[in-house]
């Protein structure tokens, strides 16, 4: 712009402004980015530039901006001054000059900060140029040790796969050797069995000739034996005739000699002799008495026996004073019911009997007691006659009648003075007083006293019998002098002691009748109550609505069971009993109806169930029809222990109280398990089991069992916790104790005789502890007391050998509590309360176990017996009706029998075909099997074989079928194949007849299938040990076989889920240590080649597994048609030699010696349903 001077007024110069920034308001074109640096960020990335090379390229560029710098100061040159100007102007002018010099130096520097700006920014842009790069270098440098790894990993992978590869060769290479070695193994295996068979085949038909030829030199022989045998006959024959013929001449001789003689003396003693005359008569009647008596006495030794033979026998059965008192209670009791023991004993009191007869007839002074003197006695012990019932009467309809008022009929009954069991019941009484007796009364130490002296006395009169009179101590004497005891004087001392020890019988006997009438009436009463209860009868007799069907069965079933219980009181008591019994019913079913008018509680009997199975067992045996047999078999729940000696002389019924009212208020599908359970237990019984438990017929498989006690263990403790929970709320529940306390209080009251019931309601009041938990002021004194006195009474019930347990966990429990009481909580003594409950409760469940064991092991003697298998018929009758509907009632049955029936008799032949080789002596030397068993050596037979660890034969009374039988047979070889099938048994294909015997035919079908493994597993192990040449004597491997059969026995019964290594291991442990000098890498070879075997061989279709299954089956078969003697276990070692098993001979003895015992039980039992089926086959 110009700039006027204020002096002149004209134009001076021209100044210029020059913006220190871009910001003016002058247009600018946009700043651009240098050329060159343009370029060099156009180029190529190259390789990051260093520190060195970036100062060197800063350092530079500072030079070139100096230059510039420089080149614009010497752009502004100094005007040259004009001469006419004043100095004054030279004054405005190097003002000017000034001003302009420092425009100029203000637009250096603000270019100078422009550049210094423009320089930042390219130094940004170059760090983050750097930072990028540097970025970018490790980003690749990452990628590219990623990309390294990837490339190691992939290599790792496929080196390994190259290992796996050169490993599957190898094994395949291996396999191929092992495969192509196992080929040429059979080859050659099967070449030797060729010609051993051809060996065998001529062998065999050179024996075959050479019997031939030895038969018919038997024959030979035999007809040449036969015809010398005749001819000696026939010269003996003549010899004997001769010799009679001289041995009546020369009796003939005698006689007349004799009768010469007598004549000579009688004429000679005529003149003498007055009775002359009748001498012939009196000697011809003497030969005729001789000759009488003779015989007489010879049939006297035949039939009857000397009091000698007698005695001798009775002291055989070992039943004294000194053995009774050894002797256990049931094994006496089970001895002297029996039939041997009765007919002795019977044999020889009633010989004793006659002789005192005829002694009392001689001298009627060596007796102080009278003949009938103890006929009121007698009759007190002797069994009432059974009438007939009314239901037979009715069968045998109005034209057979009996005539009640016949002569005969009115014959009064011989009575024997000594009943035998009356008699053998002084032992029982000698031997075990607290058995017998349930108190210590004048009566029961009486009768102990005159049972003392009875027997001594019998057993004295038997040695003298024996031995002859006999020197003894003077008994009415006090000095102790001896005198000798003859058999009369004995007799006299028997029969005296007799008559005493019968009086304190008769006595004992009275009084027990007399709590035994009062208990079935007590019965009885407690059956109508609960009817009256049940049915909701009314005092008229009839019923306060429409009965449905389950009361009409109660009350059928309750007027069944008074009218037993009618019956038995008839029996005990008489007329006057069933008065009473009547008297008694009336007058509670009276009091029953006044309190329910009056508005009284009525009161309901308590039928606890101490154990199912024994109380329902003696209800269903009521039911055999009152016999002998069934009446031994009924054990009432209250009743004591000293009954059980009714059972010896069969008069005294056995009551059934509240079995029969149990059943009656229970549902018909309860008594149907009941029932089932009964029938197992005597099941069970009869097969010889011994019944420890009550539950222990219900012998279920490991698995089940173990999860319904899990099952059962879970909810018992929820139970318990969910209570506890209950106890620690704000505001517990104390009505769950107060049921629990009674629960514990009623259980008690049913497991205590009937006077300990008012201690223990008093002792445990429920009223009082729920008045006192509603209170709060329950104390741990109050809670001690009730526990020491239930535990103490738990003490008092259990036995004495588990006393010490129940004291110590007492002891325990009561450290318990009080660790639970020094909590300080509100409720600690609620749940020291529960706990001591639950402890109760607990240990009367065990209580109840115990008594359930006792009375199973009372009724186990009696369930042996025919009436066992009286009940099993009838119950099975029950079930599936009259043999006359078999063939629709047992359909399952019918296929079963017929699938045996078409190989029954080709299964005989070979039976019988072994049996003839075993007494032909073939099977001495036996040829090696079809299967190579290890031993080329010939195995000779032991006939005398017995092995010592089994006791079978000894014990066991299983006999062989005989083959007339054929439902015998048909039903043993039925169960022998049932238990070799492959396929497990169930429930629902078992014949009908078998189902009670369902859990032992598993059990037995697991044995046999665990002898078939070990059985392969042995013939594996003894096939590869030979083929491997590792053992090279035969002992030794038939040593390493039957160690190895032992371990594996144990391991498969300790281990079920044991497999195929498990086995080889254990096959393979002989050689473990160091036999033969066995190495490492020969050991594995060997248990890899016996591992591919056995695996292959214990499949159901190969060849190896078919021949020992058939091995398995034809040595049971064996034991099963031939017994568990001699020639059942003969039969089945050689069965067992084909596979090289005669080691398990023993299992498969005790295997299938179960089955012959159900086949005989199952025979005896369903016979007649067996026998229809077999009839419409």
């Amino acid at each position: 712009m110009e700039v006027e001077s204020p002096e002149r007024g004209k134009i001076g110069g021209v100044a210029m402004e020059i913006p220190a920034s871009d910001d003016g308001a002058t247009t600018w074109s946009p700043p651009r980015m240098p050329r060159r640096i343009l370029q060099k960020l156009s180029e190529p990335k190259t390789s990051p530039s260093t520190v060195e090379q970036i100062e060197a390229k800063l350092r530079g560029a500072d030079l070139r901006r100096q230059k510039f710098h420089e080149y614009l100061s010497s752009k502004a040159r100094r005007k040259p001054r004009s001469p006419s100007q004043s100095p004054t102007h030279g004054e405005d002018l190097g003002q000017r000059l000034e001003a302009k010099l420092q425009a100029a130096e203000e637009k250096r520097m603000s270019i100078l900060a422009k550049s210094k700006l423009r320089l930042a920014k390219l130094d940004e842009l170059r760090q983050a140029a750097k930072t990028e790069a540097e970025m970018r270098f490790r980003q690749e440098r990452a990628e590219l040790g990623t990309k390294v790894e990837l490339r190691v990993q992939q290599a790792e992978v496929n080196r390994m796969l190259l290992l796996k590869a050169n490993r599957q060769r190898r094994a395949t290479l291996r396999e191929r050797t092992s495969q192509s070695l196992l080929r040429r193994m059979a080859r050659e295996s099967k070449y030797k069995e060729r010609v051993r068979a051809a060996i065998c085949q001529k062998r065999a038909a050179a024996e075959k000739k050479r019997m031939g030829l030895l038969e018919a030199e038997k024959r030979r022989a035999r007809a040449r034996v036969m015809q010398a045998r005749s001819v000696a006959k026939s010269v003996s024959h003549q010899e004997e005739i001769k010799r009679r013929e001289m041995k009546i001449k020369i009796e003939d001789k005698l006689q007349r000699a004799k009768r010469q003689r007598e004549e000579y003396l009688m004429q000679r003693g005529k003149s003498h002799n007055p009775f002359c005359d009748s001498y012939d008569k009196i000697h011809d009647q003497a030969n005729l008495l001789s000759r009488k008596l003779a015989r007489c006495w010879k049939q006297f030794l035949t039939h009857g026996g000397t009091t000698f033979h007698l005695a001798k026998a009775y002291t055989m059965l070992g039943i004294n004073e000194n053995t009774v008192k050894v002797m256990p209670f049931e094994q006496l009791a089970l001895k002297i019911e029996s039939l041997n023991t009765l007919q002795r004993a019977k044999g020889l009191l009633d010989r004793l009997e006659l002789r005192f007869k005829l002694l009392r007839e001689v001298d009627s002074a060596t007796s102080t007691f009278g003949w009938d003197d103890i006929d009121h006695l007698l009759k007190r012990v002797t069994s009432p006659k059974k009438k007939t019932t009314p239901r037979r009467s009715l069968r045998s309809g109005g034209g057979k009648k009996t005539v009640s008022n016949s002569p005969a009929a009115k014959t009064p009954v011989k009575l024997a003075r000594y009943p035998v069991r009356i008699v053998l019941c002084a032992y029982m009484v000698l031997g075990h007083p607290d058995a017998v007796f349930s108190g210590k009364g004048e009566r029961e130490i009486a009768l102990a006293k005159s049972a003392e002296r009875f027997v001594r006395e019998f057993e004295l009169l038997v040695r003298i019998i024996l031995n002859g009179s006999i020197q003894t101590c003077d008994r009415d004497s006090d000095c102790g002098l001896a005198r000798r005891e003859t058999f009369k004087s004995q007799l006299t001392e028997f029969d005296s002691a007799w008559c005493s020890y019968l009086n304190s019988f008769v006595v004992w006997k009275v009084k027990d009748a007399q709590s035994l009438e009062e208990d079935l009436i007590r019965a009885a009463c407690q059956l109508e109550l609960s009817m009256i209860q049940k049915c909701r009868m009314t005092p008229e007799g009839g019923d306060s609505g429409a009965l449905t069907h389950d009361l009409k069965a109660i009350q059928k079933q309750v007027t069944e069971d008074q009218r037993l219980l009618r019956e038995k009181v008839l029996n005990i008591s008489g007329d006057a009993g069933i008065e009473r019994m009547d008297n008694a019913i009336s007058d509670t079913r009276n009091k029953y109806f006044e309190a329910k008018e009056n508005g009284s509680p009525v009161g309901s009997p308590i039928m606890h169930s101490i154990s199912p199975s024994p109380t329902a067992l003696a209800s269903a045996f009521s039911s055999l029809g009152g016999s002998n047999k069934g009446e031994n078999l009924l054990e009432a729940s209250d009743q004591k222990t000293n009954r059980v000696v009714r059972s010896l002389f069969r008069d005294e019924p056995h009551p059934k109280v509240g079995s029969s009212a149990n059943n009656s208020m229970h549902s018909p599908r309860i008594n149907e398990g009941l029932e089932t359970d009964n029938e197992l237990i005597v099941n069970e019984s009869l097969h010889g089991q011994h019944l420890e438990f009550a539950e222990s017929t219900k012998a279920a498989d490991k698995y089940d069992n173990s999860i319904k006690d899990k099952v059962r263990e879970t909810m018992e403790r929820a139970f318990w916790d969910s209570v506890m929970e209950s106890m620690k709320n704000d505001e517990p529940g104390y009505n769950r104790v107060v049921d629990l306390m009674r629960e514990a209080r009623d259980e008690l009251c049913s497991l205590a005789p009937q006077s300990w019931r008012p201690e223990i309601n008093e002792a445990i009041d429920i009223n009082i502890l729920s008045q006192l938990l509603i209170a709060g002021k329950l104390d741990m004194d109050y809670l001690q007391k009730i526990m020491d006195f239930t535990l103490v009474t738990l003490q008092k019930l259990s036995s004495p050998a588990k006393e010490d347990e129940l004291k110590a966990n007492c002891q325990k429990l009561f450290r318990e509590l009080a660790d639970i009481c020094q909590d300080g909580s509100g409720n600690s003594f609620i749940l020291a309360l529960v706990r001591g409950l639950r402890f109760v409760l607990e240990e009367m469940q065990l209580l109840k176990q115990e008594i359930s064991k006792a009375r199973i092991r009372m009724l186990e003697p009696i369930l042996k017996g025919p009436a066992a298998f009286d009940y099993l018929r009838k119950t099975f009758t029950k079930r599936y009706g009259l043999p006359s509907v078999t063939m629709t009632a047992l359909p399952l049955t019918s296929r079963w029998l017929l699938s045996v029936k078409d190989s029954m008799d080709q299964e005989w032949n070979e039976h019988k075909e072994a049996l003839s080789g075993l007494t032909n002596g073939q099977d001495r030397f036996l040829p090696s099997a079809t299967l190579r068993t290890g031993g080329s050596f010939s195995v000779k037979m032991n006939k005398n074989h017995a092995s010592p660890s089994t006791s079978t034969e000894a014990v066991d009374e299983c006999q062989e079928c005989t083959g007339g039988n054929k439902v015998d047979l048909l039903v043993r070889l039925g169960l022998l194949k049932l238990v070799n099938a492959v396929s497990g048994l169930t429930q629902e294909g078992l014949p009908e007849t078998m189902q009670l015997n369902f859990f032992r035919l598993r059990a037995i079908q697991a044995k046999i299938q665990k002898i078939i493994v070990i059985a392969t597993s042995i013939l594996v192990q003894r096939q590869v040990l030979q083929s491997m040449q590792v053992v090279s004597s035969a002992a030794d491997m038939d040593k390493i076989v039957q160690g190895s059969a032992k371990v594996l026995s144990e391991l498969l019964d300790s281990n079920n889920d044991a497999g195929i290594q498990e086995i080889i291991d254990t096959l393979g442990k002989p050689l473990e240590h160091g036999h033969d000098g066995t190495d490492v890498m020969k050991l594995q070879q060997i248990k890899e080649i016996m591992a591919r075997m056995l695996s292959k061989s214990l499949q159901a279709g190969d060849a190896i597994f078919v021949h020992v299954a058939r091995a398995i089956y034809l040595a049971g078969r064996g034991v099963v048609l031939g017994g568990t003697g001699r020639r059942g276990r003969e039969l089945a070692e050689m069965a067992l030699r084909q596979v090289g098993a005669t080691a398990l001979i023993d299992e498969i003895v005790e295997a299938t010696s179960v089955l012959v015992m159900a086949a005989r039980v199952t025979v005896n039992v369903q016979g007649p349903w067996y026998a229809q089926l077999v009839d419409n086959m």
